[in-house]
């Protein structure tokens, strides 16, 4: 695998990061990311939904620790694969995707998958021989129970690999299952953080968490 949105973010070894709702009130306020061995906050959302459904499909911003921009992902309209696109920092008047994100179904629940094209262009206004490699997600992200896969060569030709998953969290002194808001980013060797967390992203916002009804079940017990 190469790097998508940069070097700095792969690693060769497998890695695991903590991802943390930041708001327990306000679904979709955002993300704080951290290492699972070090504890060193990697990623940041802040506040990306706060105001109500009139801002919910406004640009989000993936940032590193100090606030800077990593990642601009925004909606694009008119969509019904509730089509997203990421572009590489904070995005300028001109700028090409760096990849984009839709539901492989327009009749799809969270259980329908979704596709991931990735272009080569880099993010820059300008590319030659514009290429795409292919990704899918298959899984249930409101179950935090999610793989992504790799298709070298594309169309259906190449090896199928697994680079990133996404699942629940178990505490390490209580062996308990946490909640929702706080989860496990499980990511292969080389795999992009930076890409996989854009994806987490944009996940929250197509499949969102409104199926309270997952928690409900699992709280009951049973007959």
């Amino acid at each position: 695998m190469v790097a998508i949105v940069g070097e700095r973010f792969c690693s060769e070894e497998e890695r695991e990061l903590t991802v943390r709702k930041t708001s327990l009130f306000f679904p979709g306020d955002g993300f704080a990311v951290y290492d699972h061995i070090t504890g060193d906050l990697v990623f940041r959302v802040d506040t990306y939904a706060r105001g109500g459904p009139a801002f919910a499909d406004q640009p989000l911003l993936l940032m590193d620790p100090s606030g800077d921009p990593i990642l601009t992902l925004r909606r694009k309209w008119p969509s019904l694969h509730h089509r997203w696109e990421a572009f590489l920092g904070e995005r300028s008047e001109g700028q090409k995707p760096l990849f984009a994100v839709r539901r492989s179904s327009i009749f799809g629940s969270d259980r329908s998958g979704f596709a991931v094209e990735v272009h080569s262009c880099g993010g820059s206004e300008e590319g030659e021989d514009e290429e795409e490699e292919e990704y899918r997600i298959e899984g249930s992200f409101p179950k935090r129970c999610c793989r992504v896969f790799y298709e070298s060569g594309g169309g259906g030709k190449g090896a199928v690999v697994m680079v990133a998953e996404i699942k629940r969290k178990v505490d390490a002194c209580s062996h308990v299952v946490l909640g929702r808001d706080v989860f496990s980013l499980c990511l292969g060797p080389r795999c992009d953080a930076a890409f996989a967390m854009g994806l987490i992203i944009v996940l929250d916002r197509i499949s969102g968490d409104d199926d309270d009804v997952i928690d409900d079940a699992m709280a009951s017990p049973s007959p």
